[in-house]
């Protein structure tokens, strides 16, 4: 094995390829064939194959030899699927307001006196608000095995001491018990969920809804499942922005209360699953255009810029004869969607939407609109890259070696333009930081907000110590009465 320095792993791994990649500081991880140095990804910046590789039109994230990118379409995991039954196009987007932010301008290239501004607005609207949130870091029994096992390092450690005191909140507000269907939004390998289903063991009928986008790979509810066990776990694959759970056959069927669950949940997938739960299809939930959000679009855009010279993704198969409509919960099966709680652990505020916030009442009341919130959303990533300047690393992570592993292993993505290079000596670290924590305060209090208004008694609570995760707030609600 590669020993591992300062600036990242110093050589390849043996049999894997000899790339490094500069946004991970490591070598690339993927194994390459005999006698090569470099993977087929890699392969031309080695100069080992004459065939060209083009970015994948659907997907630019990764690359395909340019003289088979017409057999690659037909399987490449980003090509248009049938659609589940629970796929309802932007149903948790929220609507497109008027007020929208048009051009989003880079906190870089604002005058320190609109900066000037934009922080009395800030200290303005907290004004009022505890800044402060109880600590509540519990643990849980059904960890107390894996938490006292050597085997475990330093990052499982980590992960382990935040899952524990999730379920321990959990338990204190009574959110632990047979009879639920427990949603787990941005599920990823389903870890959470694993000790839920740990916790609750002997318990019956416990099911288990796993929401993640992408495709992961080592993922856990596997183990959990079997044929004598009468408790579920069912992974979909979809978008917290399209997903309508009253049309999930689990939940037509059962008809379950449900409990939303989240371990560091990024920015806009927050509001998505507090939408996905609480907003009722029916009324206003949002728009159902076929026009995706506009960080989205760039997106887009980018991956259209960077495959404009291959050919053109095939125009999907037109669909088969329409079967009919799946039962919808509080249409057809005479149950509504009854949600008995949620426990989510927040991050990345950096990363969220103005049109898929909830707490838009909440700002405007306090005078902040769309301009507002898209700077402050910004300028919460201050809470956390302050640690840039000590530790020399532009992701705002801890150096190697004092447990700043779970930087990698949670896979956050970071601001670019944090800190504009004009700030250095006219803010101070402490203030820019004090500052990214007022912005994600507010933040969270409009989720907070919404969350009363829907009939939850809802609060924020530091979950777990700094040292642990540097996003360390849970925003848990139940039912009030």
């Amino acid at each position: 094995m590669a020993e591992e320095s300062g600036d990242g792993v110093s050589a390849p791994l043996p049999g894997r390829c000899g790339f490094y990649v500069e946004r991970k500081r490591r070598y690339c991880k993927m194994v390459v064939a005999s006698g090569k140095t470099f993977c087929g990804e890699h392969a031309n910046a080695g100069q080992e194959d004459t065939r060209k590789r083009i970015p994948c039109p659907l997907d630019p994230k990764h690359t395909v030899f340019e003289d088979s990118l017409a057999k690659h379409l037909k399987k490449c995991n980003s090509r248009e699927k049938p659609q589940p039954v629970y796929y309802v196009k932007n149903i948790n987007a929220g609507p497109e307001d008027e007020d929208g932010p048009a051009d989003e301008v880079p906190l870089a290239d604002r005058a320190k006196e609109e900066l000037d501004s934009l922080i009395k607005k800030l200290k303005k609207a907290v004004h009022g608000l505890s800044c402060k949130h109880e600590e509540r870091i519990l643990s849980h029994p059904a960890l107390c095995e894996a938490l006292s096992d050597p085997k475990n390092g330093d990052v499982a450690f980590k992960h382990l001491k935040q899952q524990a005191s999730l379920l321990g909140n959990m338990k204190a507000l009574g959110l632990l018990s047979a009879d639920r269907c427990y949603v787990e939004f941005g599920a990823g390998k389903g870890k959470l969920s694993h000790w839920i289903n740990v916790a609750l063991r002997g318990s019956d009928n416990v099911h288990f809804l796993l929401v993640e986008r992408s495709t992961t790979r080592f993922k856990v509810d596997g183990k959990n499942r079997s044929t004598d066990s009468a408790n579920m776990f069912e992974r979909l694959q979809v978008d917290i922005q399209h997903l309508s759970l009253r049309k999930v056959p689990l939940l037509c069927e059962k008809g379950l209360p449900v409990i939303g669950v989240g371990k560091h949940l990024c920015g806009a997938a927050t509001d998505l699953a507090l939408r996905c739960m609480l907003e009722d299809p029916g009324g206003d939930s949002g728009d159902h255009s076929e026009q995706p959000p506009r960080k989205r679009q760039k997106r887009e855009q980018q991956g259209e810029r960077l495959g404009e010279d291959a050919e053109p993704a095939p125009a999907p198969e037109p669909a088969a004869s329409q079967s009919p409509e799946p039962p919808v919960l509080g249409a057809d099966t005479g149950k509504e969607l009854a949600v008995s709680g949620l426990a989510i652990a927040l991050c990345c505020h950096h990363r969220c939407d103005w049109r898929h916030y909830v707490g838009k009442e909440f700002f405007r009341e306090r005078g902040l609109g769309a301009s507002e919130f898209t700077a402050l959303q910004r300028m919460s990533s201050w809470a956390t890259c302050g640690l840039r300047k000590a530790t020399g690393r532009s992701d705002g992570a801890p150096p190697p070696g004092d447990g700043s592993e779970q930087w990698e292993e949670e896979d956050h993505e970071h601001a670019d333009d944090s800190i504009p290079s004009g700030l250095d000596g006219l803010v101070s670290a402490e203030d820019r930081e004090h500052v990214g924590r007022l912005c994600k305060l507010l933040i969270d209090y409009g989720r907070v907000d919404f969350l009363r208004r829907k009939g939850f008694r809802a609060g924020l609570q530091y979950y777990t110590s700094r040292d642990v995760s540097l996003e360390n707030v849970l925003l848990t609600a139940v039912p009030t009465g």
